[in-house]
This record gives C-alpha cells, structure tokens and sequence, in this order.
C-alpha cells in the first residue's frame, strides 16, 4: 500500500482513495445525467496518472485506479438523480478529503492535494461547454475549499 498512508483509519484511506471517483461522478454528471464522455475521460485519466503523476504520487495512482470503473458505478447510483440535494451531499462528502489531507506529511498532501485539483480541472474540460459553466459552476482552481 501506499506509506504515507500508513497512520491513517482505514476510513480515512478509503476516502482517498475514492477522492478521485468522487470528483470525477461530481465533473462529469451535469445536466442530472452521465456525460459519458467526461466518464471515459475520467476512466482514461486514472489509468495514465499512475505512469504520468510525480513519482511520490505514482504509487496512490495505481491503487487508485483498480477499481476505479466499479467504483464509478457505485458513486453515480448512490448520487442519481443528480439533483442540488444530490450534489450538494457529493461535495460534502467531498470536502472530507481536505480534513484528511491534513493529517498527512505536509509535503505528500500538498502533492496530493495539487493532482487532484488538476485532475477535477482535466475531467471538469474534456468536454467544456458555455452551458457547464452556467449548470457547473465549480471553480477547481480553488477545490480546496470542496477538499
């Protein structure tokens, strides 16, 4: 597994390990459906990230993403119908993984923390419209604050 996860509740781990699922369902589900096109993006992104993502990183990437499809799946049934309530439960869920980045070495989480608001920002444009920005309005550069 990954070490520097090695001090954190198994809940904790579970919630990294799903942060970038959980991004993904929360970019590519706008207009209360799947784009599947962001899907497959976000599906293609995970597996690339293990060889493309900052050595440190490589490792969460790979684990990541063994189950990431299956994972995928689960999210989008238990946020469907991606309503306000819906979506506004995901981004609660979401900010969690701010509360535990802190509680990891502080160079690993700043690492953490910058890949996956790239990621949110890659999955959020693969298939950018003026019409997400007005349903979506999520700015990743500041994740942080959903993190």
């Amino acid at each position: 597994m990954i070490p520097q996860f090695d001090k954190l509740s198994g809940a904790d781990r579970e919630l990294l390990m799903k942060a970038p699922v959980m991004i993904s369902v929360l970019a590519s589900c706008s207009f209360g459906q799947v784009n599947e096109a962001q899907k497959n993006d976000a599906i293609k992104l995970a597996h690339l990230r293990q060889f493309t993502a900052p050595p440190l990183l490589q490792e969460y990437y790979k684990e990541v993403e063994k189950g990431f499809k299956k994972q995928y799946e689960e999210e989008v049934k238990l946020y469907f119908p991606f309503d306000e309530e819906k979506r506004n439960g995901l981004k609660r869920e979401i900010s969690k993984v701010n509360e535990v980045i802190t509680k990891l070495d502080p160079f690993f989480g700043k690492l953490l923390l910058k890949s996956l608001e790239g990621y949110a920002k890659h999955v959020k444009n693969s298939v950018h419209t003026v019409f997400q920005d007005f349903i979506f309005p999520i700015t990743y550069s500041k994740l942080n604050n959903y993190l």
